[in-house]
């Protein structure tokens, strides 16, 4: 089958190169149109629904009219003196409130939107005075506007309300500061938007570098990209359009996660088939370039195949999750490798058809002489061949001492939060100086009465009271009910950040007992707001956790058994990756709880790390399993077929390594702590996964197991594609061991 799919591909090239640019192209550029149509960034929507803050949310949507798309946006209104606020400054600020409730905001159009597919987000807000600090230094007023805040077109009417409300505010007199909610997002966008477009440009440059360097062409340093940037933004396209047909909703970053994922797997993929294409190349220099193409596009294709499947078996996984975003981010990644693994079989095929030997212009390597050292790769298999056991001791070593790293490992919850030399940031610490820190963001308990009657205002006083005597609560606003008052709304201050440990813990301890132990019978009370939801989704994730890693595992063992056809040889991968797994989660603990003196590892680390490492991991322990069997499959003694197979794949799997590496790498610059966690630790994961298990810990153990690391099913002598290399093939590989002997 695949050799069907490379088969049709390198001999209809140019068909299949039309097809992958005139739909890819449409794909990418209308999933990038509707991406925002499909995301949300509320939290407590990707809980379970039997959970408090979720359940506080249903009712806050139902009872109270709340909308899921609803931005706050916190104004601080005061005089330019820094006197206290007057009466009449107090009346000119509620004017403008009125006026600014009373003016559209049309959303600027720019060239990256489609009318009429881009979501419109021209709309009235809602703004009204909130409160005033107690010393009367400053008034706050909540505005609402609706909308997704990750979608620039929002971002844009945020800025229009921002820029009116400013001078509104400016020619009655007075200052203002915007914090909370849109004001946060859109300032941090703005302070990173230039050190994304820089680190971008920085891993574009490095990837082009490295193929440079190492093939010493621009043909191959070039198509890769492109071509891998026009399938990556297929595979987002056909996610956002997934998602629009089920009604699925997406974290807003999940698309950045698969484009990030996918440049670094589809050059990996392509790396895979240059360096084999090259190989044969040299070795058939007579043969027409298109017969070869063929030939290492279905061999590699077999295994690009077994590893594109192991991720998404890997990622499917995350369909047992009970956090949305766990559940999403699973089916979002696999079909996204999908797509990429169809453009393997066929785009990638396709373009070796076409450019063939000039695919390493200007580069005469094509005419190195066969018998040529191959330099450090082939020192690193005659190092592995000598010395199994050395090699084998010392990996395990290296990455036993980083995995000691997890002792003691606590998991942050934290939200991320605003870089602190924004002008939100700023406006935040001015109110918290004057008023509880959780005024713009308060905790939410919402009381309602069994059987929908109508609730006492005594009832919920008791409630009330019983919040106001909670230690880390400042203030507890009057109750509010809604139409036919059988729901309650009581929004309490926190002292605290609602954004920090600190609240987490204090409303999942003291907060939500001291409602629970208040609340009279016959009435019902959920508590929700930003800390309460975080604490739900820790308790969500730790459960996740301890049902998707056993799960996981066992189905990436499965799927090596089957394809290896080996018992002995998934016990080495899976042992191995599984300790490259703790090494890295181990390193980064080290680097950001232990030294860095954070309060933990993102909660998300351990899943999503143990995903993409365990399964980008895979990727290469089957590449150079498939070679180490194909090399023993010959003949000989086992140590000189790792040797071969080392010297071979090496420089195919460093270099895939840093590609993948410097993509994920991208991330460890990003202001918000957990993405420069995740950052740090995939690209470190990666590069274990490559230089020490796959061409270290794995070939050592190769070497010291021998033909029994396919047991019970032996490497049998011929290619397991039926075809012969030839006469002067046994000879070749019969000098090759005779060379290495000599050097050993």
């Amino acid at each position: 089958m695949i050799r069907a799919v490379t088969g049709f591909s390198t001999r209809r090239p140019w068909r299949v190169i039309v097809v992958w640019a005139v739909l890819g192209i449409f794909v990418a550029l209308m999933g990038q149109a509707l991406v925002f149509r499909v995301t949300h960034t509320d939290s407590a929507g990707f809980l379970p629904a039997e959970y408090d803050a979720a359940a506080a949310l249903r009712i806050a949507r139902e009872e109270f009219g709340a909308e899921p798309d609803a931005d706050a946006v916190t104004v601080l209104v005061a005089r330019r003196d820094g006197e206290p606020l007057e009466d009449a400054d107090k009346k000119r600020a509620e004017a403008v409130a009125r006026e600014l409730s009373a003016t559209r905001l049309e959303m600027p159009w720019t060239e990256e939107q489609i009318r009429g597919i881009s979501e419109d987000y021209s709309q009235v807000p809602r703004v009204a005075l909130v409160t005033t600090a107690p010393d009367g230094s400053f008034a706050l007023l909540g505005a609402r506007l609706r909308g997704n805040s990750t979608d620039p077109g929002m971002q844009s009417v945020y800025r229009v309300f921002h820029d009116r409300a400013e001078q509104e505010f400016g020619e009655a007199g007075l200052r203002t500061g915007f914090t909370g909610g849109l004001a946060d997002v859109v300032d941090r966008a703005d302070a990173e938007e230039t050190t994304q477009i820089v680190v971008g440009l920085l891993v574009v440059g490095l990837i082009v570098l490295v193929n440079v360097l190492v093939f010493r062409s621009v043909m191959a340093a070039f198509i890769p990209l492109f071509a891998v940037s026009v399938v990556g933004g297929a595979a987002v396209g056909t996610v956002v359009g997934a998602a629009l047909l089920t009604g699925f909703e997406l974290d807003p970053g999940t698309p950045g996660m698969i484009s990030t994922v996918l440049i670094g797997i589809g050059v990996d993929y392509f790396l895979f088939l240059l360096f084999r294409f090259r190989e044969e190349l040299r070795r058939r220099p007579e043969e027409d370039h298109r017969l070869v193409a063929a030939d290492v596009s279905g061999r590699v294709g077999t295994a690009v195949t077994s590893a594109a499947l192991t991720i998404v078996a890997a990622f499917a996984t995350l369909g047992v999750a009970t956090f949305g975003q766990f559940r999403v981010l699973g089916p979002s990644v696999a079909v996204s490798v999908l797509v990429m693994l169809v453009a393997s079989l066929t785009l990638m095929p396709a373009l070796l058809a076409v450019t063939g030997r000039k695919m390493f212009w200007p580069s005469r390597t094509l005419a190195a002489a066969a018998g040529q050292r191959p330099g450090s790769a082939g020192r690193t298999g005659e190092l592995v061949a000598r010395r199994p056991v050395l090699v084998l001791a010392a990996s395990v070593a290296l990455l036993g001492a980083l995995a000691a790293g997890v002792a003691g490992v606590r998991m942050d919850f934290g939200a991320g939060g605003t870089p602190h030399e924004t002008a939100a940031a700023a406006t935040a610490r001015e109110i918290a100086g004057a008023l509880p820190a959780g005024v713009s963001d308060p905790t939410t308990v919402y009381v309602t009465a069994d059987g929908g009657r109508v609730l006492d205002a005594a009832e919920v006083g008791v409630v009330q009271r019983a919040l106001s005597g909670v230690a880390g609560v400042g203030e507890v606003a009057a109750p509010v009910f809604d139409a036919d008052r059988t729901a309650a709304r009581l929004d309490a201050y926190l002292t605290v950040d609602s954004q920090s440990q600190r609240a987490r813990d204090l409303v999942a301890g003291p907060v939500r007992q001291a409602v629970r132990e208040a609340t009279p019978a016959g009435l019902t009370a959920h508590v929700g707001g930003t800390a309460a939801v975080f604490a739900d989704v820790a308790t969500a994730v730790d459960r996740d956790l301890r049902t998707v890693f056993p799960v996981a595992a066992a189905l990436i063992a499965l799927i090596l058994v089957v394809l290896l056809r080996s018992l002995a040889a998934p016990v080495v991968l899976m042992l191995a990756v599984g300790l490259c797994f703790a090494a890295t989660f181990g390193a980064s603990a080290l680097v950001f709880q232990h030294l860095g003196g954070e309060a933990g590892v993102t909660f998300v680390l351990p899943l999503v790390l143990f995903l993409f490492v365990v399964a980008l991991g895979t990727d290469y322990n089957i590449l150079i399993s498939d070679r180490l069997r194909e090399e023993m499959a010959h003949g000989g003694p086992a140590r000189a077929a790792v040797a071969r197979a080392v010297r071979h794949t090496a420089p195919a799997i460093a270099t895939a390594g840093v590609v993948l590496a410097a993509s994920f790498g991208s991330l460890a610059v990003n202001a918000d702590p957990g993405t420069r966690q995740l950052g740090f630790a995939m690209a470190l994961g990666i590069l274990l996964s490559a230089f020490v298990v796959s061409l270290l810990l794995v070939p050592a153990a190769a070497a010291l197991l021998g033909r029994g690391m396919w047991w019970p099913v032996r490497a049998t002598r011929g290619r397991r594609d039926g075809t012969d290399r030839g006469v002067s093939e046994p000879l070749r590989r019969r000098a090759e061991d005779l060379q290495a002997s000599h050097r050993s």
